[in-house]
């Protein structure tokens, strides 16, 4: 039995010129930590290797629909929440 992934993603970030937003997985057991647009997983507590690959597919066939959920994230919008 598969168990539900939930995804979330950050706001854009800037660093040394470069955008980029972290995409996080989790199950509630096991989390792994993805950055777009380089779509790769830079931080993995339980996943498998081939969860770990087939995570980074999903973020390279999603990225553009990943990278408007990034831009759309205000920070100051869930502060104030």
């Amino acid at each position: 039995m598969e168990q539900e992934i939930n995804m979330s993603v950050s706001s854009i970030c800037m660093k040394d010129g470069e955008k980029y937003a972290f995409v996080s997985f989790t199950d509630g057991k096991r989390i792994a930590d993805g950055k777009i647009p380089a779509c790769k997983i830079v931080s993995n507590k339980g996943f498998s290797q081939k969860e770990v690959e087939q995570l980074e597919t999903y973020m390279q066939r999603e990225l553009p629909k990943l990278k408007r959920l990034a831009a759309g994230i205000r920070v100051i919008d869930a502060i104030i929440k």
